[in-house]
């Protein structure tokens, strides 16, 4: 049932408008400094809400000296990770349901379910994120304590009572065996101490004097509850933002100071526009950075010129001069490249040249991407370019080739379970080389011995069969070491891919370990093959924890959301086109928007009034080119810019709603750079011959605000290349590029100076004739003077 709202007694300190990360957390660490003084470091806990941005945070808080000069030890946890502590210490027997575990789990209820299926689902079951859809669906319902007598007592439509239903049975299951999923770490908890049951509440609040609460803004209802049963007899004081929440904002509409009660007194905290008349460029690290404009019109709609009319308005000058209004203009650089592909080389090169430039680490850069999905390809291609990158996680199990190798392994010794020894194998391996060419691809035996066979140089049947022990655990460990699988990841990968795969490993023994111990699927080859091969299918790109500052350093590759508490001196915003910010598919695509908008009791925000638009989003009707509040009905629509911003009207609240929590993701990865700003975009094929840039609506928005600067950068060839990568496409391209450029002149009625182009041919050919480069490379290049000289055709 829906909880009901949460009693807190305290103090709330709210930043008027989002403030760089560097002045936030000197904010922070000013008020833990007093409540340190006042009541001792380790008597003092400090909360924040989500885990990202947690080691910033605790460096922040470590640095505070104390006033007797003792060094701080601060106590700062995630609030998830502090419930987890909580439950464990009530109950250490419970076990925490892993990820992998629950996809299983909730595949076997889905299943169980396959009979009751409604339509609409059974439709929705053939894409393929049809499992992973139900899965988030869930996860959000059990954070929010969402069942099925919440949609019977609304009188919800059966659409979402079916999945609730299935959410209770699988709970249930989870309660019969003895285990909680981390979605119900919070609700659970909150309960326990509700009730102070087995005297919980004592236990744990006995060394908590003071609670200092981070990121408030993002506290859920849930979240407040358990703050409110944490400080009953402690000091609160809650530090948050205005216009920064994101993810409350989801399933919560209105401003944080709305939703906490009268026993907490709210405080709001002007935020100084500059704090010097320095340099505006900030090179000297005493000035405002010269985007701080545009993050504060992306969160607040507030524009330079509306800015400079209020301040006019307390002031004796009647006419701003020249040099305040430059220095109130926000700048940020933007890149514009033809593809996605050619996005990330332009940045690969914009950081390479900051670094000759200005001689900072590869530590000191940040790429962002707009969902953590992106993150394994861009990474890849940055490295690829030549740019170390320090994101570490978990990636996507079907793209990691240890993964893959453990699977083959699997797959062959359940083919030799079931044929009762190695005689089909062996088979299989003595007329291999015969079917070669005619083999079917699809056969995973034929697949497996493939992959093992690439991967392993010496391997046999008999090295199968010597692997093979009482347990499939021990078995997967024999291969392992017999193979030198960890040492040929040493040898062959890079220090991330490395690390990466290391833990992929560990995650494939967990899995095993798990099948061996539990009764979902039977504890042998099939039931470990049954197992991986769902959780790789459904398996989700750095699902666990991501770290994005590696002990070794490189440029941090995250998704936007993650830079909410960091800093960097020069922060690349990638994928700025419509489809991206704000997008078109909100919340899932399990259900058509249409749909969406009339369930009431779906775990978000589905049917926003007006008033909860304008309260929530200072945005929605600030863009009126007036600086006049635009009316909240008319169209949602915002068309390209001509001469002046355009008018923000809405006629599709839930769209808009959720587009502008995208509008706010921008604004608070833009405020993560300390000196310059990249806004990064690429063209899109427009269904014909012709191609389009279509460029989010918000830097449209920046572009057509008088006051904000947007100033290209050029992506041309002439930049130093770095990276095999890219020197190998360098070279590809310059047959063709020169003849090209030849043609050109010579339509045009121009003249080409042929020497130049003469001699980059000679030394090219040089190069292929003496050089000791590999055969395909050499002929690929050879293949580009065919094409451009019209010899070869390649047909599209």
């Amino acid at each position: 049932m829906a909880s009901p709202p949460p009693t807190l007694h305290g103090t709330c300190k709210l930043r008027s408008t989002p403030v760089p990360s560097t002045e936030l957390l000197e904010h922070v660490a000013t008020e833990y400094a007093a409540l340190a003084d006042e009541y001792g470091p380790r008597n003092v806990l400090v909360l924040k809400r989500h885990p990202t941005g947690l080691d910033p945070l605790t460096e922040a808080l470590a640095g505070v000296e104390a006033t007797t000069g003792s060094p701080r030890s601060p106590r700062v946890e995630s609030l998830p990770e502090h419930a987890s502590k909580v439950l464990e210490e009530y109950d250490p027997t419970l076990d925490r349901l892993e990820y992998e575990e629950r996809i299983e789990l909730i595949s076997l209820v889905i299943d169980g379910a396959s009979r009751d299926v409604p339509d609409y689902l059974e439709r929705a079951s053939t894409h393929e994120s049809f499992a992973r859809d139900v899965g988030q669906l869930l996860l959000e319902a059990t954070r929010q304590r969402l069942g099925l007598a919440d949609i019977e007592a609304e009188e919800a439509d059966e659409r979402l009572a079916f999945l609730y239903a299935m959410n209770d049975r699988f709970h249930a299951e989870l309660e019969d065996r003895g285990y909680v999923e981390r979605a119900d770490v919070i609700p659970r908890t909150v309960e326990l101490l509700e009730s102070n049951a087995d005297g919980l509440r004592e236990r744990v609040t006995d060394s908590i004097d003071a609670v200092l609460a981070v990121e408030f803004e993002e506290f859920r209802r849930l979240d407040r509850r358990y703050l409110a049963a944490l400080t009953g007899d402690a000091q609160l004081v809650c530090l948050g933002e205005r216009h920064a929440s994101v993810e409350r904002t989801r399933v919560e509409p209105g401003r944080i100071e709305d939703l906490v009660g009268n026993g907490l007194s709210v405080e709001v905290l002007e935020s100084p526009r500059r704090r010097s008349d320095g340099d505006a460029s900030n090179e000297n690290g005493g000035e405002s950075p010269p985007h701080r404009p545009i993050t504060r019109f992306l969160s607040t709609g507030e524009s330079p010129r509306r800015s400079r009319s209020d301040a006019q308005s307390d002031s004796s000058t009647d006419e701003p001069t020249t040099e305040s209004s430059e220095r109130d203009t926000g700048r940020a650089r933007r890149i514009r490249t033809r593809t996605g592909r050619e996005q990330v080389r332009a940045v690969a090169a914009e950081i390479q040249a900051l670094r000759d430039r200005h001689d900072w680490s590869y530590d000191e850069f940040a790429v962002a991407v707009p969902r953590i999905e992106r993150v394994p390809e861009t990474r890849t291609r940055l490295r690829d370019a030549g740019i170390p990158t320090a994101t570490i996680g978990t990636p996507s199990l079907a793209e990691d080739p240890v993964v893959n190798e453990l699977y083959a392994f699997v797959t062959l010794q359940r083919e030799r379970e079931r044929a009762g020894g190695s005689e089909r194998l062996e088979t299989e391996l003595a007329r291999h080389a015969d079917r070669e060419r005619n083999r079917d691809a699809g056969d995973p035996r034929e697949v497996s011995i493939e992959r093992l066979r690439a991967r392993v140089p010496d391997f046999s049947i008999e090295l199968l069969e010597s692997c093979a022990a009482s347990s499939i655990a021990e078995s997967l460990e024999r291969w392992i070491r017999r193979t030198d699988l960890k040492g040929r990841i040493a040898r062959e990968e890079d220090w991330v891919d490395a690390r990466e795969q290391y833990a992929s490993i560990r995650r494939v023994l967990e899995i095993a370990r798990f099948v061996e111990e539990t009764d979902l699927v039977g504890p042998d080859w099939q039931g470990l093959r049954r197992m991986l091969r769902r959780t790789i299918q459904y398996d989700a790109p750095y699902v666990h924890a991501v770290e994005t500052r590696s002990p070794t350093g490189g440029v941090a590759v995250c998704a936007v959301d993650d830079l909410k508490y960091d800093t960097r001196e020069a922060v690349f915003l990638l994928d700025l086109i419509d489809d991206t910010y704000p997008g078109e598919q909100f919340l899932t695509q399990l259900f058509p928007s249409a749909w969406l908008r009339e369930m009431s009791t779906y775990p978000a925000v589905t049917d926003p009034s007006p008033t909860e638009l304008t309260e929530t989003f200072a945005t929605v009707g600030a863009d009126a080119g007036d600086g006049s509040e635009a009316e909240v009905e008319a169209d949602a629509t915002i068309s390209t810019p001509t001469t002046s911003p355009p008018t923000h009207t809405v006629s599709d609240p839930f769209e808009t709603y959720h587009a502008q929590r995208s509008r706010r993701r921008l604004a608070l990865g833009s405020r993560a750079a300390r000196t310059h700003l990249y806004c990064c975009s690429y063209e899109r094929g427009s269904g014909g011959l012709r191609r389009t840039h279509d460029e989010s609506r918000y830097l449209q928005l920046i572009d057509a605000t008088p006051g904000l600067v947007l100033e290209d950068i050029e992506t041309g060839t002439e930049a130093t290349i770095h990276g095999e990568t890219n020197a190998l496409e360098a070279l590809l391209a310059q047959p063709r590029g020169e003849l090209e450029r030849i043609l050109g002149e010579a339509s045009t009625g121009g003249e080409a100076d042929l020497g130049t182009t003469e001699e980059l041919f000679e030394e090219i050919a040089v190069v292929l004739e003496e050089g000791d480069i590999d055969p395909d490379l050499a002929e690929a290049v050879r293949s580009q003077f065919e094409f451009a000289a019209g010899e070869v055709v390649r047909d599209d």
